[in-house]
């Protein structure tokens, strides 16, 4: 009985010690950030076709292919992730507008997009994807925050978050300290895709996962499952298998991207049964041709996974 209540004291203790004192990633840095129109104007590329923050941070008109931001809406935040979809309780994107973070320093906006931890040092669900942000080179980060800092400000309040239990212990493990990397020069194509493939996250999507992780070897070989109201989406094998994209040439796979930035493309509307997709396709377009084209390069020199994917099971 003795062992037992001092198992009882020590695993709460334990709790308590993870809930109260973690995650432990550091102060704030005491920055300020110079907006200049250049520093503006490219983490306004990074922000919607890179790195895609207004993706999760916006509303998404689901009522058209791709789901792209709804007008007006930038940055106010909202997007909720829950149990429904594979999640471990009930998770909404920030409202990043000024109404939102607006009394947050640049130093603590800095920490939240590179370690997971936000101004009250609590921590970001890792749908947000600051442990991809934190191996970026500190001066697109800053670009980042010079841009959102121009957003309009849209008062929205956002719920708390809700995770379950144990989840709403584990949380508080999984944010870290950033590994900032420089930006590698464009010339160097092959890492500079990498470092760009990085900032996009695509890892993420197209790589399945076992209870929320990614499973280690299977990196890019599509097949990672969504389920949503009208159906299960998986996404693309994106290795050079012939299973992925191994017969596509690079012109073939920019061009994948850009039709949806062709001025004769018209977004079409989609029924709530109809497939549909995840991928910000109205985003990812606006990347430059030489961005895209350095991923690819990338892209070819991953380990090819073996993966025939069927994209779409609709909902019965």
């Amino acid at each position: 009985m003795y062992t037992i209540i001092v198992l009882i004291v020590f695993i709460a203790g334990a709790i308590a010690y993870i809930t109260i004192f973690l995650p432990n990633v550091g102060k704030p840095e005491d920055i300020k950030i110079v907006s200049t129109p250049e520093r503006i104007e490219h983490g306004k590329y990074l922000a919607t076709a890179v790195m895609v923050c207004m993706d999760c941070h916006s509303t998404r008109d689901w009522s058209k292919y791709s789901g792209p931001p709804t007008p007006g809406t930038l940055g106010q935040g909202g997007d909720r992730f829950d149990q429904s979809v594979g999640f471990p309780g009930v998770f909404y994107a920030r409202n990043i507008t000024p109404a939102g973070i607006g009394n947050w320093t640049d130093g603590e906006i800095f920490r939240a997009i590179t370690t997971g931890v936000d101004k009250n040092n609590k921590p970001l669900f890792p749908i947000m994807p600051y442990h991809y942000y934190g191996q970026l080179d500190r001066e697109d980060i800053y670009d980042i925050i010079a841009y959102i800092k121009t957003l309009p400000s849209i008062k929205n309040e956002i719920p708390s978050p809700k995770p379950d239990f144990p989840f709403s212990i584990i949380e508080h493990l999984i944010p870290h300290k950033a590994n900032l990397q420089p930006k590698p020069k464009e010339s160097d194509t092959l890492a500079y895709g990498k470092y760009m493939i990085t900032a996009a996250g695509c890892v993420e999507c197209h790589t399945k996962v076992n209870k929320g992780q990614i499973i280690a070897g299977l990196e890019f070989g599509g097949g990672r499952e969504f389920n949503l109201p009208f159906g299960t989406i998986r996404t693309a094998n994106i290795t050079s298998d012939a299973t992925g994209i191994g017969a596509w040439t690079e012109e073939q796979f920019v061009k994948t991207f850009k039709q949806y930035q062709d001025t004769s493309y018209h977004i079409p509307t989609v029924q709530p049964k109809d497939f549909n997709t995840i991928m910000p396709w109205t985003m990812y377009c606006q990347m430059k041709e030489s961005d895209l084209k350095a991923i690819y390069t990338y892209l070819r020199t991953v380990k090819k996974q073996n993966n025939t994917v069927v994209q779409f099971t609709p909902k019965q």
